[in-house]
């Protein structure tokens, strides 16, 4: 087997595999002794079969596997010899393809390398970590929205309003006919709450106990039941009763509906609780910065397809979020701009180095770890979990997506460890004009 270089310009290569006819006939020989054993033919017991005859009745249809694994073993020789990664899946062709059994095979690979990544002194990286306390304020903000959502409902004289609980009877008719799904008796109704379809509870605002009144309503054109989708319809609606709301007392009994013990261990939680969000903020604050400097430091030459292809997937996810209405990729060619390309080269670049001081640092996903990823996932399909579930075991791509951001988390984490970092205290203002600022870069 020869292999000779043709191209070597920058990251890109390209290469001859010749594997000659006498070496592509060994490896037909290896299958067929290899297959021998298994192999029974009318006239010979199992395994006896002489080669020969088996090279008659199978040699032609083991020759494009031998064929296959020869050129599979070349390239794989090829890449532990010169220690080349190929950024994509490397590009082989055949050139002799008036190919007759009895001459070499002449094939042509190209790829793009991977580059050498430079090291990076993790101890030159200087961090600043914000970090935010709970304040008695915010404590407090927290458990008043607590005890709104545990409010309960009183009795009270006088017309609806908004944030009000209706208790109404209702029978839903579309062309004097009632549909199935559009009557219930005693339904308690919060005004404002947008759970009915739009514009049913604005004409219950102002509505008292013992009227009877009916809703003009229209079901939107997205609506699930596809009988009803863009139809009028009326709701013959009772009002029951009005009720205004009343927040719950904030004591042992809030704390106790929430699981505590007591209010001090609900304040406790919540303390705890804001300063894990608040801590999670402030990495991706810090994470942004090292990013950033990580992207100054190190420079390195990128493969022009991995630079391409991640600029195209920019420009085609920006043009989506400035065109929401359009579903899928029924449109027209998206131009890819410079400022595409750039932020191409920044992702890729940094893509690159966060995986080479993974792989150096022996940074690995573990399988407890990919499995919180799933089970995440699939909380998005409830009643689907478990075709979901066999959905990422059969799909290779899904899962490097899913092992993709832990990966990086941890490789950030690692570089961190190593990084000079100096903690700095500020308040939930200043850390959420910073999370903000993230969005502005």
């Amino acid at each position: 087997m020869q292999v000779t270089e043709t191209l070597n310009e920058g990251l890109k290569r390209g290469y001859t595999i010749t594997v000659s006819a006498a070496e592509l006939d060994a490896k037909v020989q290896e299958k067929l002794v290899e297959a021998q054993p298994e192999i029974e033919i009318k006239g010979f017991r199992k395994g006896k079969v002489p080669l020969a005859i088996l090279r008659k009745q199978f040699g032609q249809r083991l020759l494009g596997d031998a064929m296959q694994d020869a050129i599979d073993g070349a390239m794989r020789d090829h890449f532990e010899a010169t220690g080349h990664r190929p950024a994509v899946q490397p590009d082989v062709k055949m050139t002799n393809e008036d190919w007759k059994e009895g001459d070499d095979v002449v094939v042509a690979m190209t790829y793009e390398a991977l580059p050498d990544i430079p090291e990076v002194d993790l101890g030159s990286v200087t961090l600043e970590r914000l970090v935010v306390k709970a304040e008695d304020e915010a404590v407090q903000d927290a458990l008043k929205n607590l005890a709104e959502t545990a409010q309960s409902f009183d009795d009270k004289d006088g017309a609806a309003e908004e944030g009000d609980q209706v208790v109404i009877d209702f029978l839903g008719k579309v062309d004097g006919e009632a549909f199935d799904g559009g009557a219930a008796e005693d339904y308690p109704l919060v005004l404002g709450s947008n759970s009915f379809i739009p514009g049913f509870e604005t004409q219950l605002v102002g509505a008292k106990a013992g009227d009877e009144l009916n809703v003009n309503v229209t079901f939107p054109e997205e609506y699930g039941a596809q009988n009803l989708a863009g139809k009028d319809a009326v709701f013959e609606c009772k009002v029951k009763a009005v009720k205004a709301p009343k927040a719950a007392e904030i004591n042992d009994d809030l704390a106790k509906q929430f699981g505590a013990e007591s209010l001090d261990a609900l304040k406790t939680q919540i303390a705890e609780r804001l300063e894990a969000e608040y801590k999670g903020a402030a990495r991706a604050v810090m994470k942004r910065a090292l990013l950033d400097q990580l992207d100054d430091l190190v420079k390195f030459d990128l493969p022009p397809s991995l630079v391409e292809a991640e600029a195209q997937q920019i420009a085609h996810q920006l043009w989506h979020e400035e065109n929401p209405e359009v579903q899928g990729h029924n449109h027209g060619e998206i131009e890819v701009k410079d400022e595409h390309k750039t932020l191409a080269e920044r992702r890729v670049r940094l893509g690159l180095l966060l995986a080479e001081v993974g792989r150096k640092a022996e940074v690995e996903v573990t399988d407890a770890e990919m499995t919180q990823a799933v089970l995440a996932q699939a909380r998005q399909y409830p009643g689907q979990e478990r075709a979901f579930f066999e959905f990422v075991q059969k799909n290779a791509a899904v899962q490097q997506q899913l092992r993709a951001p832990i990966f990086e988390d941890k490789v950030v984490d690692h570089i961190v460890e190593g990084a000079n970092v100096t903690d700095k205290e500020v308040s939930k203002d200043d850390l959420q004009k910073a999370v903000e600022a993230l969005d502005q870069m």
